[in-house]
């Protein structure tokens, strides 16, 4: 079988020659104070970045972490790429498979050590702790909280929190689609916090919420959606423009909610930002190719293509390339080891 690498190298060659080009972003809507057009994570140790959360005390500053870890998270500062800032977390176990990070209303980090390749851990944890006023390297203590679902074992890598109400979900990874789960309304230390399924959800590597909290962003390996959220549920969703990366692990919104930062694994890698506004939403009635391409929105959660495993999937030879390249990253999830404790 032919190397990831090879094989996500082949799929963007067919891409490039089968999908039309998305209109171009003038150049001054792309560039902002807050990242700019995106920027290249420096630090040596951040190898697997896979999660990114930008923060609420710190313009600028993109918190992040490896999957495989110790437990901690790095400060980045997007005008440079180099971290600020690591916070190691006291008082919790040792991590599994960090895989998502979103900062709650109340201030608070949220790091959602959530991976379960092989569906076999009965709980997973949520860590929290408060972000920092000052960007140093630092030991807080943390709060760890045990997570079940009510429908048993589920891989993830998704954990969003709602930035209005504070409620935690989960959307769980799986190639035939999975689910989004709803966490209580507070986080419970003395217990079990059991996640229910509310609704159905494409292959998710992450997703995030709107600073406004009124639409959330689901992103996979080689699409993006976007859902309307009213009412605590999904609503409208629209296919948005999302980069093709070398392993697409993380999504989050800039502060201002104008553009979305995604990030991928991999040593030096990079955030690429996407704005958000005529050019980067692909109209849900199949105006834009892209969302002909995928059948545009669905008015709720879309399972994923026909074929593809994929919100939003593309049809012919570009998704042949992409079933293998697919299909090769489900195998390394598969292959990648379950270390750590079962707590």
């Amino acid at each position: 079988m032919r190397s990831l690498r090879t094989t996500l190298l082949a799929a963007a060659l067919v891409l490039g020659a089968a999908v039309p080009a998305m209109p171009a972003v003038p150049a001054a809507a792309a560039v902002a104070a807050d990242g700019g057009d995106g920027f290249t994570i420096e630090d040596p140790r951040i190898t697997e970045s896979s999660g990114l959360a930008a923060s609420r005390a710190h313009p600028g500053v993109y918190w992040t972490h490896n999957d495989q870890d110790e437990p901690r998270v790095f400060a980045v500062d997007s005008r440079t790429g180099k971290t600020v800032a690591t916070v190691t977390l006291r008082g919790v176990g040792t991590p599994r498979d960090m895989e998502a990070i979103s900062i709650g209303p109340d201030g608070y980090v949220y790091v959602g050590d959530i991976g379960d390749n092989a569906d076999s851990w009965n709980h997973v944890w949520i860590y929290r702790f408060p972000e920092p006023r000052s960007l140093k390297d630092v030991t807080v203590r943390a709060t760890q909280y045990v997570v079940k679902y009510e429908d048993g074992p589920r891989n993830a890598e998704a954990m969003m929190v709602h930035p209005k109400t504070g409620r935690v979900y989960i959307a769980s990874k799986n190639e035939d689609g999975g689910g989004l789960y709803e966490g209580p309304a507070r986080l419970v230390t003395g217990g079990t916090n059991t996640f229910r399924r509310i609704d159905e959800v494409p292959w998710v590597t992450d997703g995030a919420f709107s600073p406004d909290g009124k639409e959330l962003v689901l992103r996979s390996y080689f699409s993006a959606r976007g859902y309307a959220w009213k009412g605590g549920r999904l609503g409208d969703d629209q296919q948005i423009s999302a980069p093709l990366q070398g392993q697409s692990e993380s999504v989050t919104y800039t502060p201002d909610g104008k553009a979305l930062m995604f990030g991928t694994e991999g040593a030096q890698s990079e955030v690429v930002r996407r704005n958000l506004g005529g050019d980067e939403r692909e109209s849900p009635d199949g105006d834009s190719p892209a969302a002909s391409a995928s059948g545009g929105g669905s008015g709720g959660a879309s399972a994923p293509e026909s074929g593809s495993g994929v919100g939003g999937g593309l049809a012919g030879p570009a998704g042949a390339v992409i079933a293998v390249a697919v299909l090769a990253l489900a195998v390394r999830s598969r292959r990648r080891g379950r270390g750590g404790r079962q707590g």
